[in-house]
């Protein structure tokens, strides 16, 4: 019997064979969940001069001390006013929050500690110099590298780019991945299903995990069990950098990918895993795309998905690809593990104040209503041993896989 590949083994093989993806420039409103692609600085200070922090009065703090002197209210500054007038000493100027401080003044009184009578002003107690005043660069100084590349654009750092003087920004370009289903089973989404076929889920579900992951997916459609037919639709082929097809991967008759594909251009690199689910996964290259040939049950399909296609769209993104990895006690005992690695879907649990993992009652690869209530996959490795209820077991949680990570690992620079 031919052995077949470790998981370890297929996943080094499939980030091997990918590329780190080009660049492109966007603008902010578009750059929500890119990865950056090279640094950011600052162009400017910011604040780019002192202002205030609280609504109050622009003072020199020695005329605050001692307190209850009378000073002259000789004019206002606000955020995005005129310039404001310069102090002399023992007149204020009334001031609003991110209003530039005066020339001459070095504290703000809050409003709170002043008695206002006419355009004269006086304060319960003395300031101290700076108080109440953001200094110029308080923020960040012109130059400052505050966004690195390979970090992903959340709000936050959207937020920060408009700030530094930016309106567009450099990104990694999506990874464009076409998926191609496969099977005279399969009815499009929606339509009536009749005895002996099913609906095309996971296409649908494949391309969602692409999105999810920043990458542009492309919906081949379904194609018939043929030669003919699979050939005929992968002709449509236009600037990818990854081809997923799904089913057709296993050994019935009926399995045409391998068969149909080597004499149109497939190099074969391997063919099954030792996991479960997922064995009959296919990989290599077809007319120079990389192609990742993913199961046909459901959960074989997305469980594959999460195992390997996401590391694929990281590794052309320059993001780190390790799976998430938790731990956390198990509800019930599991058995001895055979020579395939398994992926068993379980839920939290909360037991006496603290969280477990039950595992589902079944764990079949067609039952996709149990990976989409499940919140993780606990990692049991080839010939593991029986693991009796209540000990910690790692596993993946699904929240955290199915969304991009943060960072750039340090392997993948920047173009």
């Amino acid at each position: 019997m031919r052995a077949m590949l470790s998981v370890a083994e297929a996943r080094d093989r499939i980030l091997a064979a990918v590329r780190p993806v080009g660049r492109e420039w966007v603008t902010l409103p578009d750059a929500l969940d890119r990865v950056l692609d090279c640094d950011l600085v600052a162009r400017h200070d910011q604040p780019s001069t002192a202002v205030s922090a609280m609504d109050g009065f622009a003072v020199r703090a020695a005329d605050t001390d001692p307190p209850g002197l009378w000073l002259t209210i000789i004019g206002e500054a606000r955020a995005g006013g005129p310039p404001p007038p310069e102090l002399r000493p023992g007149t204020a100027v009334r001031i609003y929050t991110g209003a530039p401080l005066p020339e001459g003044a070095d504290a703000v009184a809050i409003l709170e500690n002043a008695e206002i009578l006419g355009e004269r002003v006086r304060f319960s107690r003395p300031s101290r110099p700076r108080e109440f005043v953001r200094p110029r660069g308080l923020d960040f100084e012109k130059g400052a590298r505050l966004l690195r590349a390979g970090m992903v654009m959340d709000p936050r750092r959207v937020a920060l780019a408009a700030a530094l003087g930016h309106a567009w920004i450099p990104v990694r370009r999506r990874p464009r991945v076409a998926i191609l289903a496969t099977g005279d089973e399969l009815l499009w989404p929606g339509e009536a299903v009749v005895p002996g076929r099913v609906a095309s889920s996971n296409t649908v579900g494949l391309a969602a995990l692409v999105r999810r992951l920043g990458g542009e997916a492309l919906d081949l459609g379904i194609a018939p069990d043929s030669v003919e037919g699979l050939t005929a639709a992968l002709d449509r082929l236009d600037a990818i950098d990854l081809l997923v097809t799904s089913g057709g991967a296993s050994v019935g008759a009926y399995d045409l990918v391998r068969s149909a594909l080597a004499p149109v251009g497939l190099e074969l690199d391997f063919w099954t895993v030792a996991m479960r689910p997922g064995k009959p996964l296919i990989f290599g290259r077809f007319r120079d795309v990389p192609l990742l040939g993913v199961p046909g049950n459901p959960v074989s399909a997305l469980v594959c998905g999460v195992s390997f296609l996401r590391a694929a769209i990281l590794a052309m993104l320059g993001l780190p690809t390790e799976l998430p990895l938790e731990e956390l006690p198990v509800a019930r005992d599991l058995p001895a593990n055979d020579h395939r690695f398994d992926h068993l879907r379980a839920r939290f649990v909360e037991r006496s104040g603290q969280r477990w993992l039950e595992p589902a009652e079944r764990q079949d690869s067609s039952m996709l209503a149990t990976l989409a209530a499940a919140d993780a996959l606990i990692l049991r490795p080839p010939l593991a041993p029986p693991v009796p209820a209540g000990t910690s077991v790692p596993f993946v949680p699904l929240s955290a896989a199915l969304r991009l990570p943060e960072h750039a690992c340090a392997a993948c620079p920047p173009h």
